[in-house]
């Protein structure tokens, strides 16, 4: 069971969960190695966390060609099945979250006095109320609070921590034994985070406290908590600042010299959108949209139609499908050119999924460009997911079937299909593509269950093209944009989703873990508006 995955069954639902941590859990599925094929490469599931961040720097090099970490580390072994462990019933527990979100209230007794005080949701400990220190004082008080705040929470944890270290891990464990975390998994995070912060040489709170908000958001389940959307907001509004500029200020500019909503008026505003690659289509589109209820409001005024223009563009993003998965696991096949962010993109979706419970395996379906698999098998370890792959050459399509067939016989919940990208030879990309979904079809029903298309926001226009490509050999269901951040072309979004129909589900917004973000179009069209 994956991480903090008690905590969050609490949460979610209104019967009572909870058993014993079993051995396998404790010990984070290490299992001894054993020899395996030699042309399959696995990597545990327990690998040490994430770099963090995805620069081509000195440190990836170390993880390349060696670093402090014993040689028997490093090499992969093929993951054993644990022995099944008998479940025994789960015991009823009220743990913290259940307190906290009013879901095992307890009752009053029927003795009680009619004048008693409502009890509150969340109730400290017995102990802790004696000799608290300030911070966590303060803390208690707002687990107490009706709604989690974890950028609350975050607030009083690190209050007078500078640096990591034993102080910062004890306020943690404070925090985790709160909410009824199980000890082993509590630690399990500590451990995780302070070997990443040891490979990434991090030693202020500057320095990796966005990194250790947003694990604790994924494990928490907590990225839509209202200040967590709102940084989410601010990252986006600072990626799309090229964008921004190409598009709002024009538009104000714009408005502030016309009188009226003419033909000439709408014209000029075309001419914006298209400098902003929004596209010849999108833009006729979006106008075509736009002006009836721009002549329905009759208002000339600039900050309304600025607001019309943002709910127009709002609106013409769908929301992606979640997957119709009859068995585990959910196979995601992932295509795009070699330059778009595929292998890093793949590293970060796992990494995410990692944090949110799912068991994850990366399977090395590019065997064509020179390093494509050591690459994906370095980020695969950065990440703790499972990792498997065939010698340099071999037919992607039994690579994607045989690492189906190895997720299930290892239990894995999620699989990650990376595949080629040479546009030089179009055509065999394409059949390539082709194969890979019928065999994944044939092994596994409803195989592949989504297929996500990463695309280079830097390209513009040119990757309206690659949308149609891609879509001719494998039907493609949600589109990743990296590389938004610093861009003065993300008006292709637009484009995209007027064009295609097709959903958005992540953008790139830097290098780090942490800035792959789900997609909003509402929070879109805020960052370029308001």
């Amino acid at each position: 069971m994956g991480f903090f995955s008690r905590i969050k069954k609490l949460w979610g639902s209104s019967e009572p969960q909870g058993k014993a941590i079993s051995e396998t859990e404790a010990s984070d599925l290490q299992a001894p190695s054993s020899p395996g094929p030699e042309n399959v490469l696995v990597a545990e599931d327990q690998q040490p966390g994430p770099k963090g961040t995805l620069e081509a720097s000195g440190r990836e090099d170390r993880l390349l060609h060696g670093n402090a970490e014993p040689a028997a580390a490093s090499q992969p072994r093929l993951v054993q099945s644990a022995p099944p462990v008998a479940k025994e019933p789960a015991a009823e527990k009220s743990g913290g979250w259940r307190r906290l979100f009013g879901l095992d209230t307890p009752k009053k007794e029927d003795s009680a006095p009619a004048t008693q005080q409502p009890e509150l949701l969340f109730q400290e400990k017995p102990s802790a109320r004696a000799g608290l220190e300030p911070w966590q004082e303060r803390l208690v008080q707002a687990l107490g609070e009706a709604e989690p705040r974890l950028s609350v929470w975050m607030t009083h944890i690190l209050d007078g921590v500078d640096r990591r270290g034993e102080r910062l891990w004890n306020r943690l464990r404070f925090l985790f034994s709160q909410l009824d975390v199980p000890a082993a998994e509590s630690e399990d995070f500590i451990h995780r985070f302070e070997q990443w912060l040891a490979d990434m040489d991090y030693d202020h709170v500057d320095e990796f406290r966005s990194e250790l908000q947003y694990r604790m958001a994924l494990a928490l389940d907590l990225e839509d908590e209202e200040d967590e959307r709102n940084r989410l907001l601010l990252k986006l509004s600072a990626g799309l600042g090229k964008t921004r500029e190409q598009l709002t200020m024009r538009i104000d500019q714009l408005l502030a010299m016309t009188g009226s909503y003419d033909d000439e008026f709408w014209e000029e505003l075309e001419e914006i959108l298209l400098v902003a690659d929004v596209g010849v289509k999108a833009s006729q589109e979006l106008l075509k949209r736009l002006k009836p209820k721009v002549r329905k409001a009759g208002s000339r005024d600039a900050a309304e139609f600025k607001t019309l223009l943002k709910e127009e563009l709002a609106a013409v993003f769908v929301e992606p499908k979640a997957p119709r998965v009859p068995q585990p696991p959910e196979v995601v096949l992932m295509v795009g050119v070699n330059g778009a962010g595929k292998t890093t993109t793949i590293a970060k979706l796992a990494h995410r999924a990692q944090m949110q419970g799912r068991k994850v395996l990366v399977a090395a379906g590019d065997t064509f460009r020179a390093a494509a698999i050591e690459q994906l098998q370095v980020w695969s370890k950065r990440v703790g997911a499972g990792f498997y792959a065939k010698p340099h050459g071999s037919d992607p399509a039994a690579v994607a079937f045989e690492a189906v067939d190895h997720a299930m016989q290892e239990g894995y919940d999620l699989l990650f299909v990376d595949t080629a990208g040479r546009l030089q030879t179009k055509h065999n990309l394409m059949e390539e593509l082709k194969k890979i979904n019928r065999v994944l079809g044939k092994k596994l029903d409803g195989a592949p269950h989504r297929t996500i298309l990463i695309l280079d926001a830097t390209t513009g226009q040119n990757a309206l093209s690659q949308v149609k490509l891609f879509s001719q050999a494998s039907p493609v269901d949600e589109i990743i944009l990296t590389k938004l951040d610093g861009t003065a072309k993300g008006g292709v979004i637009v484009a995209i989703a007027l064009e295609y129909g097709l959903p958005i589900s992540f953008v790139g917004l830097g290098e780090k873990m942490e800035d792959l973000r789900p997609f909003s179009g509402q929070e879109f069209a805020s960052a370029l508006f308001d």
